[in-house]
């Protein structure tokens, strides 16, 4: 489970009962540091005071309040000040929220061990444990850093967690060298103990381990400014510098109308904060640590936060096969024993030819099929060599026998054993077949032979011809509904392997790339042009050094493209890709540090996971930005044009407080959708898309001008009456109750969150507005069941737009940021 095991922290420790002294720890901790997975956050209190002054709104209130006071105003200065308290709230809330992923993350930790200090057990603070400590667990304790299995029984560990599997994982003790070191040997902080006792051999702690990590991507993928950002901080300035010249000459011309200059000062100040488009960044902000978050969950590390702005936009994914598409093991898939042979015989007779310290992963894969072979040591042993490509072992076989036993190339072996022509053919086009399939054969055969030839050179003739063995690298469970959900949303995933073109073709066939059908080619078939891979479905023979011109190449075609990688070699390749895509598990150090992305199970359906996730991001973020401008247009310009007009300030800054009280929580919590399960939302290619296309655009502009005029009828009705105060609370109604239908029409009241706030939307408009207490204190008056059914009509006719935008996306429209990368990630 872990990248990389630190095996110099443990030199001397392993396969010992012995722990730490206390003068030993200190060293360590003074060295690697507390074992503070979570690091302690700053005081709440003094976050959320910093966040809450950083607020234009809060200074808005205590202005005007200062203002009705010198004006001796006090009651709607008191109004105003009142309005504070729910503000702070909802900041409090919200900043709740910002910190409840992280928060919940610790809460999975361990607090406590039984740790063995100066040969005395002991209990004593998860944080005080240091590389090097031995550490036991009972059933049901959570694992309190990464460490190696010393011994145990009976273990099983919910890895849920980290690794999204919900069966418990058998765990086994360590019992090899640093080679063969394996996940089951290996437990990580974050998981918990299900069943058995274990004797753990600390390696990692604090920031060092893997849920460490987490934790702190998911906390610093926040920070960074990403380009889109810098966008929104861009048009945010410009939108400030337009709203102060509207605003100065607002107060200019109720000056000429002859108001007096409070009037004018208030009319400027109230059109400022209406139009002052700050939810735009915190909107964005909070949506990129959500999605930082989210991605972490799908075992995506984002360890740069421009990777959430453009993973969602990826048209064409460059994956390696094993590892990532395969499982990176050799696994037996077919046993063909000789005549008269039996499969378990077979692989019981491989065995023999096989050394358990080897390293090769094919005698390891032969010998748990086998068996343990005994403790006799064998009396001679041939390795493979490239120039032989077969193995022999020799066993005594009794007093006065031995026999010798090799594995190795089929046709090699075959021309070791005695047998009819005909039979050999039959044999050699049997191992074409599986070869044609992506297979790995084998062949196996042993010759009895005197006690005196046991010391002699390696035989060369007279073997029995025993069978065939076939193994292969199996396909990750899952991978091909994802190369089937990618096909679906246009994504193009091209294979990149340095195996053989059949081996490639059979997994990819396998995989369903290309329709079932694949398309082959390596880099000398594909030439210098371009045209040729677009036709292509593998590129095999490839090595790491050639996915930098592919990467280039692709990109030349205006795809948005996702590399993955392990190697070093990898490292140019990740640096150019739009998305760099390291392997967690299996990948090295420097291909980590380049990657935008790491995995933390190197599995190929992860990357498929997080573009649908990225997709979903945008899908929301495009949701909620829509929200704003229809919600914020009539706003600005009703708040305008009223006073422009010549008529009363249509909006007092208390009505501003009450509408922004409710746009800041629908736009950040309501459009907050998973992305749907078994399909991915589709996206516009192209490596200059754009947020918002020419129709979205329209129709936007189209909602906010009908709300606009909806608003200004109900308020010119008003006026007709000859009643200022109920000409302004008909506006407010219908500006309002359009805001809520244009809420329900983008979210399709799909989540609770939407529900309440819709609910509450209008709930709080009944109560502020039918209630006469509180009607008089917002300078507004019950309306007549008439006038419900005007302002009703007027919303709900205005918000009508919003299903055209609605539609349009669910259709697929252009859904993501014009991040248009010419930064491209690293």
């Amino acid at each position: 489970m872990h990248a990389k095991i630190p095996w110099e922290r443990l030199e001397g420790l392993l396969g010992t009962d012995e722990g730490l002294s206390e003068a030993e720890a200190g060293l360590r901790r003074a060295r690697h540091g507390r074992n503070d997975i979570v690091e302690a956050a700053p005081p709440t209190w003094w976050m959320l005071a910093r966040d809450t002054l950083r607020d234009p709104m809060l200074w808005f209130l205590l202005g005007t309040a200062a203002l009705f006071t010198w004006l001796g105003d006090r009651v709607e200065a008191v109004i105003l000040l009142v309005a504070v308290v729910p503000l702070v709230g909802m900041d409090a809330y919200l900043h709740r929220r910002t910190q409840a992923s992280t928060q919940g993350l610790a809460s999975r930790l361990a607090s406590s061990a039984r740790v063995l200090r100066d040969g005395v057990w002991r209990t004593l603070p998860a944080g005080e444990l240091v590389p090097g400590d031995l550490v036991e667990l009972a059933a049901g304790e959570a694992i309190p850093a990464d460490a190696l299995v010393e011994a145990g029984d009976g273990m099983q560990v919910d890895e849920s967690m980290l690794s999204g599997e919900s069966l418990p994982v058998p765990k086994r003790p360590y019992r090899r060298g640093p080679e063969g070191a394996a996940p089951a040997h290996w437990v990580a902080a974050g998981t918990r103990l299900l069943a058995g006792t274990a004797r753990l051999r600390i390696a990692c702690t604090g920031a060092e381990t893997l849920y460490g990590e987490i934790v702190r991507l998911a906390v610093q993928g926040t920070q960074a400014r990403t380009p889109l950002q810098q966008a929104i901080t861009r048009l945010v300035g410009t939108l400030l510098v337009v709203a102060l010249a509207i605003c100065v000459l607002l107060a200019g011309i109720r000056l000429a109308q002859g108001h007096g200059l409070v009037d004018a000062l208030l009319s400027a100040v109230t059109l400022a904060v209406a139009a002052l488009p700050e939810e735009f960044p915190v909107v964005f902000t909070f949506f990129l640590g959500a999605g930082v978050y989210r991605l972490a969950r799908r075992q995506a590390l984002v360890r740069r936060a421009v990777a959430v702005e453009n993973i969602g936009r990826i048209s064409c994914i460059c994956s390696d096969k094993t590892g990532t598409m395969t499982e990176g093991r050799l696994a037996l898939v077919h046993r063909q024993p000789a005549t008269g042979g039996d499969g378990e015989a077979l692989a019981r007779l491989a065995g023999r030819a096989c050394r358990a310290d080897s390293g090769d992963p094919l005698d390891a894969a032969i010998l748990a099929l086998g068996g343990p072979q005994g403790a006799d040591a064998p009396l001679r042993v041939h390795p493979f060599t490239e120039a032989r490509r077969r193995e022999t072992l020799v066993w005594a076989d009794g007093p006065d026998a031995a026999v010798a036993v090799t594995k190795g190339a089929p046709e090699t072996v075959l021309a070791l054993c005695a047998m009819p022509d005909a039979e050999r053919a039959e044999w050699r086009a049997r191992v074409a077949g599986h070869a044609d399939a992506g297979h790995k054969v084998i062949a196996v055969a042993s010759r009895a032979l005197p006690s005196f030839e046991a010391g002699a050179g390696e035989p060369d003739a007279g073997f029995a011809f025993a069978g065939l063995l076939v193994f292969a690298d199996p396909l990750r469970p899952g991978v091909r509904e994802a190369a089937r959900a990618c096909a679906e949303a246009g994504i193009r995933v091209l294979m990149v392997t340095g195996d053989h073109p059949g081996t490639a073709r059979a997994i990819a066939r396998e995989a369903g790339l290309g329709s079932g059908d694949p398309r082959v080619a390596t880099m000398a078939d594909l030439g210098p042009g371009d045209e040729a891979l677009a036709e292509v479905d593998v590129v095999a023979r490839a090595v790491p050094a050639q996915k930098l011109e592919l990467v280039q190449r692709l990109q030349r075609q205006g795809e948005i493209v996702a590399v993955t990688g392990d190697g070093v070699n990898d490292a140019p390749a990740l640096q150019a890709a739009d998305i760099g895509i390291a392997m967690g598990g299996s990948g090295s150090q420097s291909s980590r540090e380049v990657a935008a992305i790491v995995l933390l199970d190197d599995n190929f359906r992860t990357i498929v996971g997080a573009i649908a996730e990225g997709r979903q991001l945008f899908r929301n973020l495009q949701s909620s930005f829509a929200y704003l401008l229809m919600v914020h247009l009539p706003l600005v310009l009703s708040a305008a044009i009223v006073p422009l007009a010549g008529q009363p300030l249509l909006y007092l800054p208390i009505h501003i407080v009450w509408l922004e009280l409710l746009i800041h929580p629908t736009a950040l919590l309501v459009f907050q959708d998973p992305p749907p399960e078994g399909r991915m939302a589709p996206a516009g290619h192209g490596r200059r898309a754009s947020f918002f296309g020419r129709r979205e655009w329209a129709v936007i502009l189209l909602a906010g001008l009908a709300v606009t005029v909806a608003v200004l009828l109900a308020y010119g009705s008003g006026v007709a009456s000859g009643d200022e105060v109920r000409a302004r609370t008909l506006a407010l109604a219908t500006l309002v109750l359009a805001s809520t239908a244009i809420t329900a029409i983008l979210s399709r009241l799909a989540s609770r969150t939407a529900r309440v706030i819709a609910l509450g939307s209008l709930a709080s408009l009944v109560f502020l507005v039918q209630e006469p207490a509180l009607a008089g204190w917002l300078h507004l008056q019950p309306l007549a069941l008439r006038d419900w059914a005007i302002v009703s009509a007027g919303a709900l006719a205005s918000a009508s737009p919003a299903l055209l935008f609605a539609a349009h996306a669910r259709r697929g429209g252009r859904l993501h940021p014009a991040a248009a990368p010419s930064r491209r990630l690293r």
